[in-house]
């Protein structure tokens, strides 16, 4: 059995219904027990991302909030989106509005949590938080903490960071062509490929050694300008043609419930892409919020909550609205025929029969582009791609270095350091190994990491509800002091019931 063979059978595992529904379950749960605080507290969230302060310790909101945002927006925001309706039809766009709107509910939870339960690394004194260190605080069950902590390592530290390696290349390679093949770590490749690979490779290796604080420094420089740019082609792309727009409003709506690649396609892919895109539920997001400078973990949990919105209600429905716009799309049935489409509007070989425009790469909103503003077109969405992939690796990064801290951080001080160079080199490996193989198959292993951390991180915060409700608390004592007008917040875990967040318990001792 082929390691192609194994990925695609951990995916059918891991990816079945029951996850599908578990992550719109829980954040319809959370929803409904916050009083749906995406909504109640919109105008909050945004006050807050640029209301924060840094420190030496910690980064601010706004740059916790553009590093899980470089972590969201990613090839996913335009390669996966095209996946989604290539596999899912026109309404798996809606299915991912559906989480997304759910699922800042989600990310308020598992953010407020990795603040509440933060801890400061002994080796740089900067906040470390995420899911591996509330379950072993919050939840008491150590080992689920290591268990997670080794999916994040797996997950972010080798699955992931090749689908954003894979999304680059294949945008460049579409507009520059694969060029001569050359022989390259026993593999025939293109030599364009092997160039654009050095690049991105080199680069990402000049940043992470860098740590938190120089990632956070060039996701706050790239982010918003990136998002900004992109959203606003989108709207331009609709402007010019004004006329289409309201037949792409009545195809997905229309869609909903008689899907044309089937209600489930269009549910599983739509959740599985959005999932995949916004991190809400999947426990990615928390290690950025947990390294945030707050006066009151509600507060970092709000900012999160927001940039699951920026992420797929703008950025994830710009890629739709381009490719629905200009009709720049196929869309695959579920016939075992890998020839079989539902809708085809474009080639899917070239005249020799290979392969071309494939779902799951960036070739879709390329040629929306193309249509649109000629060859140009298809050079924006290249540099784009480049600057979402490169800044979501080194927020893939920077997971791995917070997960790989935690299972060492008991260790002597010689073995951390020696041990956090594990994922900087694993990282630009795993870049060159994604830039040189299929697109199909890399995303495939993305998936896989995506669920194996989804589902350990929505049933612990689960659990932990039950048990605990130190999220529901928290939300509670901030809008109470919110109310009350206090100019400086404060955050007192043993006075809530609390237990185990001492790095709280120690600043209040220390003012």
């Amino acid at each position: 059995m082929s390691l192609k063979d194994v990925i695609d059978q951990l995916n059918g595992i891991i990816w079945s219904p029951a996850l599908i529904y578990l992550c719109l379950g829980a954040g319809l749960f959370y929803s409904i027990m916050t009083r749906f605080v995406q909504v109640r507290l919109l105008g909050e969230m945004i006050k807050l991302m640029f209301s924060g302060v840094k420190s030496a310790d910690g980064i601010s909101s706004f740059q916790a909030f553009v590093v899980a945002l470089a972590n969201r927006v990613g090839v996913g925001n335009i390669a996966g989106v095209a996946a989604a309706i290539g596999f899912g039809g026109p309404s798996a766009v809606f299915w991912m509005w559906v989480v997304a709107f759910l699922g800042a509910s989600t990310a308020y939870v598992e953010s407020t949590l990795a603040q509440i339960y933060k801890e400061k690394d002994p080796i740089t004194g900067q906040y470390r938080g995420g899911p591996a260190y509330y379950f072993e605080k919050g939840l008491g069950q150590k080992w689920y903490a290591i268990l997670f902590a080794l999916a994040g390592v797996i997950s972010c530290g080798i699955f992931l960071p090749g689908v954003q390696a894979n999304g680059v290349v294949s945008a460049v390679t579409r507009i520059t062509g694969e060029g001569e093949l050359v022989n390259f770590l026993s593999m025939e490749v293109g030599e364009y490929r092997v160039i654009t690979m050095a690049i991105i490779s080199v680069g990402i290796a000049l940043i992470v050694f860098g740590g938190i604080k120089r990632i956070a420094r060039v996701a706050e420089f790239v982010v918003p300008f990136m998002a900004l740019g992109y959203i606003l082609l989108a709207v331009l792309v609709m402007i010019m043609n004004i006329d289409k727009v309201p037949a792409v409003f009545s195809l997905i709506m229309s869609d909903i419930l008689n899907p044309m690649a089937g209600f489930g396609a269009a549910i599983g892919w739509g959740v599985k892409r959005g999932v995949y895109s916004n991190e809400a539920g999947q426990g990615t997001g928390p290690h950025h919020a947990g390294a945030a400078e707050v006066a009151h973990p509600a507060q970092q949990g709000l900012v999160q909550a927001f940039s699951v919105y920026v992420d797929t209600l703008l950025v994830c429905s710009a890629t739709a609205f381009m490719i629905l716009t200009m009709g720049t799309y196929n869309v695959k049935g579920t016939l075992t025929d890998k020839d079989a489409f539902i809708i085809q509007n474009i080639p899917h070989v070239n005249a020799e029969g290979v392969p071309i425009n494939e779902i799951g790469t960036p070739a879709f909103t390329q040629m929306a582009l193309e249509q649109t503003f000629g060859t140009s077109g298809n050079y924006f969405i290249a540099i784009a791609i480049f600057f979402f992939a490169f800044t979501t690796v080194l927020a893939y990064y920077y997971i791995a270095e917070v997960n790989i801290a935690y299972l060492t951080r008991r260790m002597s001080l010689s073995t951390q350091k020696l041990t956090s160079f594990i994922p900087k080199f694993t990282v630009v490996a795993v870049v060159v190994y994604g830039s040189l193989n299929s697109a199909g198959y890399i995303w495939d292993m993305g998936d896989v990491g995506v669920g194996m951390t989804a589902w350990l991180n929505i049933v612990g915060i689960l659990i932990m509800f039950f048990m605990l409700k130190p999220t529901m608390n928290a939300l509670k004592d901030y809008e109470n002091q919110r109310r009350a007008g206090v100019k400086e917040y404060t955050f007192d875990p043993v006075k809530l019931g609390i237990k185990n967040a001492t790095f709280w318990e120690d600043r209040l001792k220390g003012k």
